[in-house]
């Protein structure tokens, strides 16, 4: 078992990268290993495996531990690797979390349970039997569009002192719960704040947050790794040109008509770049050529807008 290379607070961009598929139940490995170094060459501070982006609750446990072992080795050390643990048993969490450890990944992020909705007493119980039994940190992921429970501000300030639980990660889209959740937190400068929209970045570290699990970080890190940079030094201008270039690529969220078309979308990108193809895991298929026709429109118009931006941004 590795020693976790993660720094507290965590801070920059996480990509919450998409999981490479030939069918449903195997691993792309070539356009993996091209996905890993794309990401990595754009100077981001961290990797997120088998989150919402990553397909990870349709996905085999035999995949999942496939997936970690091979972008733990080839990472090898060059960010922390976040991964994603969530399920419906804490056996399987705490299964999937001692493989991530026994593999080198440096933290997990965990949801709340889906399917049985927990009440936030349940869900504190929960927490306080489980975090014991895991052998990395934990960022804790409020995602409740998927899970349909939040971690609610009043279970975020009682965790707070869980030994082993370094931060949150915020996709809920509400900036007054990613506030409220900061002054929480405020006498915690250990603990990482994370925010998920990508539209919400800047905001997110103007209220004190510590950076963006950014899901267009797959497709060009490097954008959002320089609009980080410059959120962070006050550099408004260039802060204003970078935020048109995240909205612009945002548009392929707006393909399909359904929850699945943010991961769609992507995938459809990365494939249209060749860096990977864009199967779907079962229950979903990829964008039929009418959609596809358009992700590349956008694309297309964004490369455009670039000449302006930052072309360098990978």
């Amino acid at each position: 078992m590795s020693v976790s290379l993660l720094s507290t607070p965590l801070r920059g961009i996480v990509p919450p990268m998409v999981t490479p598929l030939c069918d449903d139940d195997t691993l792309n490995v070539d356009g993996l290993e091209r996905l890993i170094e794309h990401i990595l060459s754009g100077g981001v501070h961290g990797l997120f495996i088998l989150g919402t982006s990553g397909e990870a609750p349709s996905l085999s446990y035999r995949l999942r531990r496939e997936l970690i072992d091979r972008t733990c080795r080839q990472v090898e050390g060059r960010v922390p690797v976040l991964v994603g643990v969530t399920d419906t048993s804490v056996a399987e969490t705490v299964n999937l979390a001692c493989y991530a450890a026994e593999n080198g990944a440096d933290a997990v992020v965990l949801s709340t349970p889906y399917y049985f909705p927990a009440g936030q007493t349940e869900l504190l119980d929960y927490l306080r039997r489980l975090v014991p039994r895991l052998p990395l940190p934990l960022v804790v992921y409020n995602m409740p569009m998927m899970t349909k429970v939040p971690f609610e501000p009043e279970t975020i300030r009682q965790i707070l002192d869980l030994p082993g639980i370094v931060g949150l990660k915020d996709s809920s889209g509400d900036m007054a719960y990613f506030r409220q959740v900061r002054q929480i937190t405020r006498d915690r400068p250990d603990w990482s704040l994370l925010v998920g929209p990508e539209h919400l970045l800047i905001e997110a570290i103007q209220a004190g947050g510590n950076g963006g699990v950014c899901g267009g970080a797959n497709l060009f890190p490097g954008l959002f790794v320089a609009l980080y940079d410059a959120t962070v030094a006050g550099d408004v201008p260039r802060m204003q040109v970078l935020q048109q270039e995240v909205l612009s690529l945002g548009r392929i969220y707006t393909v399909g008509r359904h929850a699945s078309a943010v991961i769609k979308g992507l995938k459809c990108a990365l494939s249209l770049l060749g860096i990977c193809d864009d199967v779907m895991a079962e229950p979903f298929h990829r964008f039929f050529a009418p959609e596809r026709k358009r992700v590349e429109e956008f694309l297309r118009a964004f490369d455009g807008m670039r000449h302006d931006g930052c072309r360098n941004c990978h």
